[in-house]
């Protein structure tokens, strides 16, 4: 048995569902697939999958080993790209979708010495605040914040955000400055819909976490609108500072409650899953994760 065709026929039947479409997809028969992943199961000890006439289903210890399948292959993936591509040079169209805001900011201001540096790539960038389907949509690579809930796809962590509770000196000079996260309850601040928890804010206090449930008059599903609320005073607000950074600059917003609040997300350049990554997606990453270090934005 051939062990790392054995783990890529298992991660396959696990992302496609059926033994039929595996065996399509590598040219062979649904007996060879079923064989194959019987072996695995022998060879192991233990039952990676439940099936039925209809249906595929991961057992537990099936789960976790289809996790650690698709670090295994990725990380071979990365060795064999990286050996193949050696001398090659990246080019392409290369499809970027990533948060609106993020893209206008920190993304496009970028594109002249990324086509600079390889200028076989052109660049196609798909800006919204929703999370896209990668594979349906055609995106070669996405820039995502925070919680990653599809584990079907690679993501590559490219660096952390700190996050800041601010206001604009309009609002706070008109309606006074919270002294501490409770005093928020009295206030405006501003809710960004497009996440379910948004109006639950989370602050330490003596080494404990305090929740508070904010609510305000004004609400978005779009990070520039969240921009655009804070700096017209509509509210305080709870904004990563590669959104706001220009906007404490000049002072336009203000930091508060910093002494009780410290909150970062990570950002990962996402992809789907693949034999190879493509060298265009790799300079792509590659070329980002070196000019976030040194924006004082990130960490």
């Amino acid at each position: 048995m051939d062990r790392l065709d054995s783990m890529v026929t298992f991660v396959r039947v696990v992302e496609l569902g059926s033994f039929s479409a595996v065996a399509k997809e590598m040219n062979t028969t649904q007996p060879t697939v079923s064989k194959r992943i019987a072996e695995l199961e022998s060879w192991l000890g233990a039952k990676l999958l439940n099936r039925s006439t209809r249906s595929l289903h991961l057992t537990e210890t099936g789960a976790d080993y289809y996790e650690r399948c698709v670090g295994i292959l990725h990380d071979v993936e990365e060795a064999e790209t990286s050996a193949g591509n050696l001398q090659s040079s990246p080019k392409g169209t290369l499809r970027i979708n990533t948060v609106t805001a993020f893209g206008r900011l920190h993304i496009i201001p970028l594109l002249n010495d990324f086509q600079q540096q390889y200028p076989q790539i052109q660049v196609e960038i798909m800006l919204n605040d929703l999370v896209v389907d990668l594979i349906q949509e055609g995106v070669d690579v996405a820039i995502r914040m925070g919680e990653l809930n599809d584990s079907s796809l690679i993501a590559k962590k490219i660096c952390h955000c700190p996050w800041t509770v601010v206001a604009s000196k309009d609002y706070l000079e008109t309606f006074g400055y919270p002294q501490h996260p409770r005093d928020l309850k009295q206030h405006q601040c501003i809710i960004y819909s497009g996440s379910a928890k948004s109006n639950q804010w989370e602050f330490h206090e003596d080494d404990q976490a305090l929740r508070v449930a904010v609510d305000g008059n004004f609400k978005t599903n779009n990070s520039e609108g969240y921009r655009a609320g804070l700096k017209a005073g509509l509210g305080i607000g709870c904004a990563p500072k590669w959104l706001i950074k220009d906007l404490l600059s000049s002072e336009q917003i203000i930091p508060i409650l910093q002494d009780y609040y410290s909150f970062s997300h990570s950002v990962y350049a996402v992809y789907p899953p693949g034999r190879h990554t493509p060298n265009k997606v790799r300079s792509f990453i590659d070329f980002l994760a070196q000019q976030f270090q040194s924006d004082e934005c990130f960490t």
